[in-house]
């Protein structure tokens, strides 16, 4: 017995698969696409939950295995249930746990459900399809997730089909043991790297009763291209009536990626634990704020971001705050990553409605290349700058442009340099270090006629070069404090004797 999650698709995009919808539940209606941070733990990291609305989330993500860890779901269960626990009153999606539990090292896996010890404490825990579902009811989430197997990328094919018909199983005792009416379950889709088993294990799930379906085990370490090859696989042949959610994506390029195949939701830690990194998401680029460039740049994160803390703070402050260590810096720089996924999603929905989602895709691709060499960059930055806010001028101590008009070469530690400054000093080379860099045949074809044997009867007659010689030194009368002898016996100088 589950709750229905109704979900209504509001527009179809002519170009792509890309679709926007509505996802009905219990604590409110969430917009499609939609991206949701992650609080594993009961909690987003540096992130006061009264902030959850404030950044644009609609719905976030809690994990069975480390709330049962810590602090354990009847503690929960007794301080109110998993919203009251948080304090927040968003809808809220459990995973099961199994990408935990299949990412540790030493576990058995049987049939019946897998045998592991806790990374923390080393204490033995058994999870399976019916405690995991126990665990997710008594935690009290809108969206339960049901209890599968994750593969590592590199798995065989008998592995995986072995593995996909057991997930299929798994699944058809996940919905045997869910009992809670006022909660939605959905069934996750596995085959590993494999179209066939892909199809297989779309067939299996789909044929079964979910309120949602969820395509698992990519982004594992195979690569974008793989990724998306899969999901060209899988995404044709999924239900168009249930919300569609991929797991634990989150790079920008990736996710306007995947709503073009139809996907309606997604998770990740990226703009969480990145933030806490310093490395901060624009709409000019990535940008890693602990460079020392931006230490008296006195323009906000992102110009074009009505954030809190780009209407409060500049990235000399941000750049200040991960110098010293503090742990505001964390927050501010989570509160703009957020905001900034938010607004992300909030952009496609709006270019799906629109007809231009194509061009936001190719723009987001542009600030987010896979390979640097990959252009359009300009052309994305600008068209973004232009919901750009106004900007007070910089002082005149500060010589830091807006990002809106200058190239910003934001990925890793490397200096800002306008491209046209950047061609203009490729293009302006002086000329004696031009000519530095010439082997010695292309010096001697470019002397004039005649300079060569000028610079040879230089070298015989004296230390002189052409008609400017310097007098021949006088052999017989050492120059003082030198033996004058020059046979290379003792060229050292000799010490002076103060009389």
């Amino acid at each position: 017995m589950t709750a229905p999650a109704p979900f209504k698709v509001k527009t179809l995009c002519r170009s792509t698969a890309a679709r926007t919808g509505t996802l009905q539940l219990a604590r409110g209606q969430v917009q499609t696409p939609v991206f949701m941070p992650v609080g594993t733990q009961g909690a987003v990291r540096a992130l006061p939950p009264h902030w959850l609305r404030e950044v644009g989330a609609q719905i976030i993500l809690a994990n069975t295995y480390h709330l049962h860890q810590r602090p354990g779901e009847a503690l929960v269960e007794r301080l109110g249930g998993l919203h009251r626990f948080m304090a927040t009153d968003l809808p809220i999606l459990t995973d099961s746990g199994g990408f935990q539990v299949f990412s540790l090292r030493k576990k058995e896996i049987s049939e019946e459900g897998v045998s592991f010890a806790y990374e923390l404490d080393g204490k033995k825990t058994f999870l399976s399809p019916e405690t995991s579902m126990a665990i997710q009811q008594t935690l009290g989430s809108d969206i339960a997730m049901a209890f599968d197997e994750c593969l590592p990328p590199e798995s065989d094919f008998e592995t995986t089909r072995r593995s996909v018909d057991m997930t299929a199983r798994w699944a058809e005792r996940c919905l045997k043991a869910h009992t809670k009416p006022e909660q939605s379950l959905f069934g996750i889709v596995q085959g590993g790297m494999y179209g066939e088993l892909r199809r297989r294990s779309l067939a299996q799930i789909t044929s079964l009763p979910f309120d949602g379906y969820a395509i698992g085990g990519l982004s594992v370490g195979e690569g974008p291209e793989k990724m998306n090859a899969m999901l060209a696989e899988t995404m044709p042949h999924m239900p168009t009536d249930k919300a569609r959610y991929l797991m634990g994506v989150g790079r920008p390029q990736d996710l306007v990626d995947g709503v073009a195949t139809g996907i309606d939701m997604f998770d990740c830690v990226i703009p969480t634990r990145h933030a806490r990194g310093g490395a901060i998401y624009t709409f000019q680029g990535r940008i890693r704020i602990t460079h020392a460039k931006y230490r008296r740049d006195s323009y906000p994160i992102d110009t074009a971001c009505e954030c809190y803390t780009c209407r409060n703070f500049s990235r000399a402050y941000l750049h200040h705050l991960f110098e010293i260590g503090e742990v505001l810096g964390s927050t501010l720089a989570t509160i703009h990553n957020l905001r900034f996924f938010g607004d992300l999603m909030a952009k496609v929905r709006a270019s799906i409605d629109d007809g231009t989602f194509a061009a936001l895709r190719k723009d987001i691709h542009a600030l987010y290349p896979e390979k640097e060499e990959e252009g359009g960059k300009e052309e994305a930055r600008r068209r973004f700058a232009e919901d750009a806010l106004p900007v007070e001028k910089p002082s005149k101590s500060d010589t830091r442009p807006d990002t809106s008009s200058k190239a910003v070469r934001t990925e890793g530690r490397r200096s800002e340099v306008r491209p046209e400054r950047a061609e203009s000093r490729r293009s302006e080379v002086r000329p004696e270090r031009a000519e530095s860099r010439r082997s010695e045949p292309e010096r001697a074809a470019r002397r004039p006629e005649g300079r060569d044997a000028r610079r040879d009867g230089a070298r015989n007659e004296g230390p002189g070069r052409g008609d400017k010689r310097a007098p021949a030194r006088r052999e017989d009368k050492p120059r003082e404090g030198h033996s004058g002898r020059r046979d290379g016996k003792d060229s050292r100088p000799t010490k002076k004797v103060r009389r």
